[in-house]
């Protein structure tokens, strides 16, 4: 049976069926080589991981202070919480500190027990803010917010400004960089392989961990004679870069 040309084919009728197989070999020839060379990149790689760390001085103190209030009835305890509070904020607004914002408010009830019977005595109000102040002012600010009205100075920690933290992130990145491609040398000069090509780049971490904070009591600050002592640090960056190199 003859078959019949397609319209517009430049092939004599019924060739074009016996062309097709070979088209379709000459194909798969070229394609399963690249195929296979893929593969064999992908199986024939390294994968190393370098650590770079930085430090940085810690210029800046991130303080946390509050106001605390117990008293016989709920609106009385929440407002003389809300005056002293305002008080202390506005001081601290006087001081031209740097991300004032308020991180907590509460009221709850006070509880006594007596022979197993709970009953309400009281009420308690918190409110809290938090900001930052360059580390040399901390401590005399802490003191003069205390004569403002805070009770609680929940915590303080120390760290570096944006443009230093930006700065040594970098750094640490290449550090990691370094590492990682000074581990691979390594490996591969004691295996006798030659490295090709780096196929692959992964930053897995370039960040300041949080400054672990230092707790105070408002206590401290009593005394007109004493003033608190705020001594910073450093803060540290880290970073991980993990390359996927061929052989």
């Amino acid at each position: 049976m003859t078959r019949a040309a397609l319209p517009g084919s430049q092939f004599p009728n019924g060739n074009l069926w016996k062309i097709l197989p070979l088209a379709m070999l000459l194909c798969t020839t070229f394609v399963l080589p690249a195929f296979a060379q893929e593969k064999d990149k992908l199986w024939r790689t390294l994968s190393v991981s370098g650590r770079g760390v930085e430090t940085t001085p810690a210029t800046l103190a991130q303080v946390s202070l509050g106001v605390e209030i117990q008293g016989k009835t709920a609106q009385e305890v929440q407002q003389e919480a809300a005056r002293r509070s305002s008080a202390v904020v506005a001081f601290l607004k006087s001081q031209n500190v740097e991300k004032l914002q308020t991180t907590g408010i509460s009221l709850n009830p006070v509880y006594s027990y007596t022979n197993n019977v709970q009953r309400i005595t009281g009420y308690a109000a918190n409110n809290t803010v938090s900001f930052r102040i360059p580390t040399g002012q901390a401590g005399t600010l802490l003191d003069d917010a205390v004569k403002a009205g805070a009770t609680q100075i929940n915590g303080i920690s120390f760290v570096a400004n944006d443009e230093a933290i930006a700065r040594v992130q970098k750094q640490a990145l290449k550090e990691a960089t370094q590492d990682a491609q000074q581990q691979a040398d390594a490996i591969f000069s004691a295996l006798g392989l030659k490295p090709k090509e780096i196929v692959s780049i992964q930053v897995n971490n370039a960040s300041a961990p949080p400054p672990p904070p230092m707790f105070l009591r408002a206590e401290a600050a009593k005394s007109p004679d004493a003033s608190t002592p705020v001594v910073g640090g450093e803060q540290q960056v880290e970073a991980s870069v993990t390359l996927q190199i061929s052989y």
